[in-house]
């Protein structure tokens, strides 16, 4: 039998980049634990000319032709805010979806892979949408239930193709799950009361009427407090200010906390519902009628994921963190949440992995980044 052969085509005309915007649409379209982003959003995220990534990112979008039909995408980054950072010439794949079939995966991957090369890069790392700042890794178990609000999902013989073609381990990102109905442990309740005095740190909520304000000392905060991850890159304030308008709907401002110490902010965490169980509902769309559905299943969000919490290096290991773990948990249980999500947290982070296991978390899911020579 004749094989059948794959075109890869780079994403210049109109009728591409709407095939490679849609294309994720049709292919999850039976999966029941795919979350449809929002179709402008989307768009946004993957235009050049309107995300700010791209001011210090170059990209090249790849689409996979089989048959006549669309059977995958794939995205070439350049970070070069990270390679300036990591002193690396590191290229990235992401955007990343493809049928079951290696002939169409391996086409992908290698376009990304030759046209990182051909822009002097030594490696390609992923996957990651646009960047780790966003959505980022494999999901590589729990495939029957859905993705909280900004993490990835994918089908199980994504790894096989990804390895397959050469790409191995870097490292893993983590998931806990903890059920609210858990108590918090007597010690870790007492050593946070003690260290909120002995410390002097005083924890308010994020105030919404000054909300730039806030947005600025948070942004100072975090560009400090995970300056020595793995992987991370500084957000310049574009990106932030991005990020922080694309959630300012969504934070309740009981679940975001910045902690103070002599009223200059040190540490804070931001916990938000988890949106996607409203959205798993939407296919994409807010009308006609997706912002009636939006308003409806967003009563009956039970699930919050802690995104982020971080203490500025001058106050890391004083365990600043317990103070926000403890509110935090306090607030979620006032507001009848049955649970959260802790993610990403790296599986190098021993710290956090600590504190994950302390609050009674457990490793319920698991996202891989992937990395090889070019």
């Amino acid at each position: 039998m004749e094989k059948t052969s794959v075109e890869i085509r780079p994403v210049i005309e109109k009728k591409d980049w709407n095939e490679f915007v849609r294309f994720p649409y049709r292919h999850y379209r039976s999966n029941p634990h795919w979350v449809p982003p929002l179709l402008q959003d989307q768009k946004v995220l993957l235009d050049p000319q309107k995300h700010p990534f791209y001011k210090h990112a170059d990209s090249r979008f790849f689409i996979a032709l089989k048959d006549g039909k669309t059977a995958g995408r794939i995205a070439a980054l350049i970070d070069y805010k990270h390679n300036e950072f990591h002193d690396e010439k590191m290229g990235f794949f992401g955007f990343f979806d493809s049928s079951e079939d290696f002939d169409v995966a391996e086409g992908l991957l290698s376009a990304a892979k030759e046209w990182v090369k051909e822009k002097g890069m030594t490696a390609l790392r992923g996957p990651v949408n646009p960047s780790q700042n966003e959505d980022c890794g494999c999901l590589m178990d729990a495939y029957d239930s859905p993705p909280v609000l900004m993490m990835t999902y994918n089908p199980p013989y994504y790894p096989g193709l990804f390895e397959r073609f050469g790409l191995k381990k870097a490292v893993d990102l983590w998931a806990y799950f903890i059920e609210s109905r858990q108590k918090l442990p007597d010690k870790l309740v007492r050593v946070a009361e003690m260290l909120r005095k002995k410390e002097r740190v005083t924890v308010r909520k994020v105030d919404m009427k000054r909300f730039d304000d806030e947005v600025e000392k948070i942004k100072t905060v975090y560009n400090d407090a995970w300056s020595k991850n793995w992987g991370f890159v500084p957000m310049t304030d574009e990106e932030f200010d991005h990020l922080a308008k694309n959630l300012k709907s969504v934070i309740v401002p009981d679940l975001g906390l910045i902690a103070e110490i002599d009223g200059r902010p040190v540490a804070f965490s931001l916990t938000l519902p988890d949106m996607n169980q409203a959205l798993i509902h939407l296919n994409g769309r807010l009308l006609p009628f997706g912002l009636l559905k939006l308003l409806w299943f967003q009563r009956q969000i039970d699930v919050v994921r802690i995104i982020t919490l971080g203490v500025v290096r001058e106050h890391q290991k004083k365990g600043i963190d317990s103070i926000l773990y403890l509110d935090t948990w306090r607030y979620a249980l006032q507001k009848g949440y049955r649970g959260g999500e802790m993610s990403w947290i790296l599986e190098t982070n021993t710290m956090m992995n600590r504190a994950a296991e302390m609050l009674g978390g457990k490793v319920y899911k698991t996202y891989r980044m992937y990395q090889m020579n070019v």
